[in-house]
C-alpha cells in the first residue's frame, strides 16, 4: 500500500530504538512522530492523530498498557503495535486483551516492523472498502452494519475494538464453517503469527464475553476441539 501521509507515533524512552524506526519508517515513505513516555504519547495521540502507534511497553511515567488502556478508554481506536522487551507470554496476552492490534518482542529487525505496520494498516484498508458493499449480517438477536462499524444485540449497541469487530463480521461472513484459528489469523490479522494462535483465542473469548448470555455455555461462537471455532446461526429472538 502507498505509505505516503501516513503518520506513525514511535513511542519508546531509549533514543537509539526511536532513531532507528524513525530512520527506517522514513526510508519506507511514512510520517514520523515521536514521543519518549506514557504522558507525552497521550499527548502526542490526541494532538496529532497519527494512522498508527508503536508503543513500548516499559516507559516512564505511564507504562504502555496503560497508555493503551487509557486510549481506548477514550475511545480512540488508533491502531497499536505494542513492543516489548520482555517474552513473558502474560504481557503479550494482556495487551491484547486491553486493545492492542499487535504486538512484537525485543529485539526485533526494523523490516519486520515496517511489515507488520504495512499489514495492520492494509488490513484497516481493506476492511473499510469491503464494508461499503456489505450488507446487514445477522443471527438471532445479534446484528452487525459492517458500513457503519455497529453491531447490536436485543437492539442495544454493542462496544467492540476494531480487530473484535472485523473477528466478528468474518464469523457472520461464514457462520456454521468450521474455521481454523490459522484461517482467522490469515483472514482477520493478515499476517503470518508463525503458529502464534493465542491472539485468536483471546479475541474470542472477548466476543464472548459481550455477545454470549453464559459464556461456559455459548450460543454464537462454538468451540471445535483440535481444530478452531464455529459460529452457529441462532434461532432466538
Amino acid at each position: 500500500m502507498d505509505a505516503t501521509n501516513k503518520r506513525i507515533l514511535i513511542v519508546d524512552d531509549e533514543q537509539p530504538i526511536r532513531t532507528l524506526l524513525e530512520y527506517n519508517l522514513k526510508q519506507s515513505n511514512y510520517n514520523t512522530i515521536l514521543a519518549a513516555d506514557g504522558e507525552e504519547a497521550i499527548f502526542k495521540v490526541t494532538e496529532e492523530k497519527p494512522d498508527l502507534i508503536l508503543l513500548d511497553v516499559m516507559l516512564p511515567k505511564m507504562d504502555g498498557m496503560e497508555v493503551c488502556k487509557t486510549l481506548r478508554k477514550k475511545g480512540i481506536e488508533t491502531p497499536i503495535i505494542m513492543l516489548t522487551a520482555k517474552g513473558d507470554e502474560l504481557d503479550k496476552v494482556l495487551g491484547l486483551e486491553i486493545g492492542a492490534d499487535d504486538y512484537m518482542t525485543k529485539p526485533f529487525s526494523p523490516r519486520e516492523v515496517i511489515a507488520r505496520i504495512k499489514a495492520v494498516l492494509r488490513r484497516i484498508q481493506t476492511g473499510a472498502e469491503t464494508a461499503e458493499e456489505e450488507n446487514v449480517l445477522s443471527s438471532g438477536a445479534l446484528s452487525v452494519h459492517p458500513q457503519q462499524y455497529v453491531a447490536y444485540l436485543h437492539d442495544k449497541e454493542l462496544d467492540f475494538t476494531p480487530k473484535e469487530f472485523e473477528l466478528l463480521v468474518y464469523f457472520l461472513q461464514n457462520k456454521n464453517n468450521v474455521l481454523s484459528r490459522d484461517q482467522l489469523l490469515s483472514a482477520v490479522w493478515n499476517y503470518d503469527f508463525v503458529g502464534d494462535t493465542r491472539i485468536v483465542d483471546v479475541h474470542v473469548s472477548h466476543l464472548r464475553e459481550k455477545i454470549e448470555e453464559d459464556t461456559k455455555k455459548p450460543v454464537f461462537i462454538k468451540t471445535v476441539r483440535g481444530i478452531g471455532y464455529k459460529f452457529e446461526e441462532s434461532k432466538g429472538k
